[in-house]
């Protein structure tokens, strides 16, 4: 019997990341790999990293130089990177993190594996950056009940041909590219067998899903997904806003297991930031799509991404930025300032905003979603809300009282993905859906108590928006 071993994953970024990090771990386990609690307590430690940020790609550089005193006190030791990073710099993380042994780009998750193998037999180091797939990928596995919790990801697509000016995705991603609807249905499946809830479809541009290999449009895939016996919620993301249809957008007043949330990413108000940019559609085009998904769902929960201080972005534009967030009142916002990515036409570009510019403008930002978030959270208050229990509340307490208050507490989200922490009675697990009349307010959560046998709640068969 293979002797067990112990693989820590430090996953930065997205929530691609997240999937691929699962893929990696249910590969390694072959080798005889558990997961570690800790890095000081591995045999193999992967960072699976992103680039679409500065600030991500220097946490992952910082995550992998604190390793060096673990590989120097256990030379035996594995290290790996992954993801946007290793698929960008390639070879030259070698040099640059000499202690380095395993180097594996954006299509080389399946592959990881045989690479450890390899290492583990010769004690040599891998570069495998290839865009290529090669063999299919194997099909999910999952062995106990319950296994990776209420909520999954499911990968529909990978890459993406949009171009905006300032990603860096189809550089480290490749084209897109898009799984079978057989393929997605039956990972649905198979997770649903053991355990999940709900589900949540990936991809950089899920919008377009099956239009390079003339698949059945994404409206028509998630129609599948709704017909799967036993599973709860749907989500997806992301969204690009050129393609959201009117098929797709009807989606959320006819299927009755799809979340009523969207996330919907901007980027910016300003018509002329927006064609520098390379979006493909204008502030109003985006207003009139939020405007039909509110007819549609008038309920529905809208989230986005800003990115502040893009090269020439003046006063005038960020300006445009601002009321465009008044005007929609997301109910969350992702906002970020822009910081130059290598190999993208915007890194070129002139006319840079100063940093200091950049962060007084996010902090003006921020602080205007937050009075919006705060006051719909608010709004909440009373109300009685179906809630996808996630498991125990865990998130440490800041105060004594508060300790007492979260004793027992369950967490969970609602269909418009607003996280509860809720004090439950007998019967509560998780994966079940329970009613939480709402008490209080938080700025990112809701607090409140299960309503008096409410504890087992089930999506209705045709039911259409529901507040949440």
């Amino acid at each position: 019997m293979t002797a067990r071993k112990a693989v820590f994953i430090e996953t930065i970024g997205c929530q691609m990341n997240v999937y691929d990090t699962e893929r990696i771990a249910e590969g390694l386990r072959a080798l005889g790999y558990a997961t570690a609690s800790s890095p000081e307590k591995a045999d193999l430690i992967i960072a699976n990293t992103c680039s679409v940020r500065e600030k991500a790609e220097q946490k992952a550089f910082s995550f992998l130089g604190r390793l060096n005193r673990l590989k120097k006190s256990n030379p035996r030791l594995i290290i790996g990177v992954g993801g946007c990073v290793a698929q960008q710099e390639g070879r030259r993380i070698l040099r640059r993190v000499p202690h380095v042994d395993l180097v594996f780009g954006t299509a080389a998750v399946d592959r990881v594996p045989a690479a450890v193998a390899k290492i583990e037999k010769n004690r040599c180091r891998i570069v495998d950056v290839a865009m290529h797939d090669g063999a299919a990928a194997p099909p999910r596995r999952c062995d106990t009940p319950m296994e990776g919790g209420v909520s999954r990801f499911v990968t529909i697509m990978r890459g993406c041909e949009n171009y905006c000016t300032y990603c860096i995705v189809p550089l480290v991603r490749g084209s897109e590219k898009s799984r079978p609807p057989a393929a997605v249905i039956q990972e649905v499946k198979d997770l649903v067998r053991c355990g999940a809830a709900e589900v949540t479809l990936l991809g950089q541009n899920v919008n377009s899903y099956g239009r390079k290999e003339g698949l059945p449009a994404f409206s028509d895939l998630l129609e599948q997904v709704n017909a799967v016996d036993g599973l709860l919620r749907i989500r997806f993301t992301t969204s690009h806003p050129k393609d959201l249809t009117d098929e797709l957008a009807a989606c959320f007043g006819r299927l009755e297991k799809l979340c009523r949330h969207i996330h919907l990413p901007v980027q910016s108000g300003s018509d002329d930031v927006l064609r520098r940019m390379n979006r493909r559609y204008t502030r109003a085009r985006y207003l009139e799509r939020i405007a039909l998904l509110r007819r549609i769902c008038p309920d529905i929960a809208v989230t986005s991404d800003v990115i502040v201080g893009f090269p020439g972005e003046t006063e005038a534009a960020f300006a445009d930025t601002m009321d465009l967030v008044r005007q929609v009142r997301f109910d969350n916002l992702f906002a970020f300032k822009y910081s130059d990515r290598p190999g993208t036409r915007a890194a070129g570009y002139g006319n840079k905003v100063p940093e200091d510019v950049k962060s007084e403008r996010l902090e003006r930002l921020l602080n205007l979603q937050a009075e919006m978030t705060r006051e719909k959270n608010e709004n909440k208050t009373g109300a009685v809300l179906p809630v996808l229990v996630e498991g125990k509340n865990r998130k440490p307490p800041r105060t004594a009282s508060a300790a007492v208050s979260s004793a027992g507490e369950w967490t969970g989200r609602t269909t418009c993905n607003r996280i509860v922490h809720f004090a439950g009675p007998e019967g509560v697990r998780p994966a079940g859906v329970v009613d939480v009349r709402i008490d209080k307010a938080l700025a990112h959560s809701l607090r409140g108590r299960v309503v008096e046998n409410a504890v087992h709640h089930h999506p209705a068969k045709g039911k259409k928006c529901h507040a949440a």
